[in-house]
């Protein structure tokens, strides 16, 4: 026996908890292998698993009143548990302990006969199947054959199918029949990613599980757990890094934090981990994101081109960017997103700053631009100045007017804001949240310019509001209020009216406030029970037809249509006034020639 350098020789056991490897165990002195923590923190029952409750609560309830369905799709994205879920369904199925449990439950406080055969994927009564390598029919036809018999040893046969959606169209018929009316001692348990290409008839026959992503705080607790149990040393920035970029998946958490405790050499840093994964850091995303809302382009090309230096992706730095603009937008709406725990405390103090300096305009155009700019960025071949070009775009297009208001500015004969080419003076400073560095200063968006104000219009009559509607240029609102709406009192300050029969239910509301911001007062509009009268158009046709009407009595345009068949009336238009007698008698007669007074 081969002795171990600094202790005694003893011959190799797995634990209690693994299984045992072929090869291995045989072997003296060989050192356990090594298992990853996804693995070795896999949950074992449902009390383990994170982020679920909600299908964990229906299977408990299913379970306890014995309302077991035949067949359970789990779907959801990569790493959220759907294959481990689908092993502890089938554990608690065939859980059995002699002389304590003999029946279903999703209470497993110890190990039963078949649980951990299970757990391993070597019981004879539990077939895993991944559908992706087996995807013609003759591997579904070996299912329909077995599944007659009973099981060997446990309580319930369970077909476990992983990846269910790479089955042939023929595989998924062949297991219709099946699937519906199946033996009293077969369960089937399907996981999919892809659930749109899973067939209506497969999923009318299952119960559907939707496991949902495990948000950011339930996934650093749980890595902060698992830290604890490993004895390693993790900083919570570390960690809400760790899951934010698992975007919501245990498994690729906790491969990211396998991969930084290697990193880190037990230990897992926040600069480890943005060095890992070609982050920048996070300060230096909002300090970008400060230098560009600024308009500070120099500042931006330094913060840009020192993240690329450090290792950085250009279209990973504007992602985090956009990111962050998301943020901000959501403290401006909603300020309990700031008490979200994931959030550094960089990101919880200045952004809450920036919601209050930035407006939501400047907030939306700049996520707009970096949306598009991020794709652009990782397709171009040099990622760098492509970043830089976007974000020159952001900077320059930050506080410019938006359509409305362009409009607005040349109705009023206002020039048109241009673009700065230059930073704007800071209006008010904001902190950094670094600790001891100097303060950054924000400057605040320029505001749009003034609107204005309302002269003393007065609308008399219904039909002087759809004019101003025309002059306002509201041509949808225009559109409605001459084709869609009775009205039944008008005065100044209160509109009743009807509407026609498919007409847009909002129309009053947007009417309403069109009045307000033409008048400068408040307007009641009401909808009324009453008929109404006539809409605009329709009083138009009434008169077109009198118009018309009148025209066909008139006995010189009857004398035409009786002189040459067939003629038909196209257009009936008006007059202009006749000339004013003194223009009339100071014009010289046509027929007779000036001449020279002698």
């Amino acid at each position: 026996m081969t002795d171990i350098p600094g202790g005694d020789a003893a011959p190799y056991r797995p634990e209690a908890d693994e299984p045992s490897f072929l090869g291995l165990a045989g072997l003296p002195d060989a050192p356990a292998p090594y298992r990853v923590l996804a693995r070795k923190y896999r949950p074992q029952t449902f009390a383990d698993l994170i982020g679920q409750e909600a299908m964990v609560r229906t299977v408990s309830n299913a379970f306890a009143t014995n309302r077991i369905p035949q067949a359970w799709m789990l779907t959801g994205v990569r790493g959220v548990g759907k294959t481990t879920t689908a092993r502890i369904l089938a554990r608690a199925l065939n859980y059995e302990v002699p002389g304590k449990v003999g029946a279903p439950t999703v209470e497993m406080p110890e190990l039963g006969t078949h649980c951990r055969a299970i757990m391993e994927s070597r019981h004879i009564d539990v077939l895993e199947m991944d559908a992706a390598s087996h995807t013609g029919v003759e591997n579904i036809r070996q299912i329909t054959d077995a599944v007659r018999y009973a099981p060997a040893q446990a309580r319930y046969k369970v077909y476990i199918i992983d990846e269910v959606h790479m089955l042939s169209t023929a595989a998924f018929n062949a297991f219709l029949k099946t699937l519906e009316e199946p033996p009293p001692h077969a369960k089937f348990v399907f996981a999919t990613t892809e659930i749109r290409k899973v067939p209506v008839t497969i999923l009318s026959r299952c119960q559907r599980f939707d496991l949902r992503r495990v948000d950011s705080a339930t996934l650093v607790a749980h890595l902060d757990r698992i830290c604890r149990a490993e004895d390693v040393t993790a900083e919570p920035d570390a960690l809400a890094t760790i899951a934010r970029a698992a975007e919501g998946s245990v498994r690729d958490a906790l491969s990211l934090l396998d991969q930084a405790v290697a990193h880190g050499a037990g230990t897992v840093s926040a600069e480890a981990v943005r060095d890992m994964l070609g982050l920048a850091d996070r300060n230096q995303v909002i300090d970008l994101f400060e230098a560009v809302m600024r308009g500070d382009v120099p500042r931006t090309f330094a913060i840009l081109r020192s993240g690329w230096e450090a290792g950085a992706d250009p279209a990973q730095i504007l992602a985090d960017l956009a990111t962050f603009t998301h943020l901000v937008t959501r403290m401006k709406l909603a300020p309990d997103a700031a008490k979200d725990p994931a959030l550094t405390e960089a990101e919880r103090t200045r952004g809450a700053q920036f919601a209050k300096a930035l407006s939501v305009r400047t907030l939306s155009r700049a996520w707009q631009i970096l949306s598009k700019a991020v794709p652009e960025v990782g397709a171009s071949q040099r990622p760098l100045a492509a970043a830089e070009m976007a974000l020159v775009r952001l900077a320059y297009a930050a506080d410019l007017p938006t359509p409305d208001e362009a409009l607005r500015q040349l109705q009023s004969g206002q020039p048109l804001s241009a673009p700065r080419s230059s930073p704007p003076p800071a209006s008010h400073a904001i902190g950094n949240g670094g600790g001891g560095s100097a303060a950054l200063a924000v400057a605040s968006m320029p505001a749009a310019a003034p609107r204005p104000e309302p002269e003393g219009i007065t609308l008399r009559r219904f039909e002087d509001v759809v004019a101003m509607a025309g002059e306002r240029r509201e041509i949808a609102l225009k559109t409605a209020l001459e084709h869609d709406v009775r009205p039944v009192a008008f005065e100044d300050g209160r509109v009743e009216l009807s509407l026609v029969e498919g007409a847009s239910p909002t129309l009053p509301h947007e009417l309403g406030r069109a009045l307000n911001a033409w008048t400068g007062r408040r307007w009641v509009v009401t909808v009324s029970s009453a008929s109404g009268g006539p809409t605009i158009a329709e009083q138009r046709e009434a008169r077109e037809r009198e118009r018309r009407h009148d025209a066909l009595s008139h006995p010189l345009v009857q004398a035409v249509l009786s002189s040459f068949p067939g003629a038909e009336i196209v257009d009936v238009r008006d007059r202009g006034p006749p000339p004013e007698p003194e223009a009339a008698a100071a014009a010289p007669a046509p027929d007779e020639p000036e001449t020279d007074e002698l």
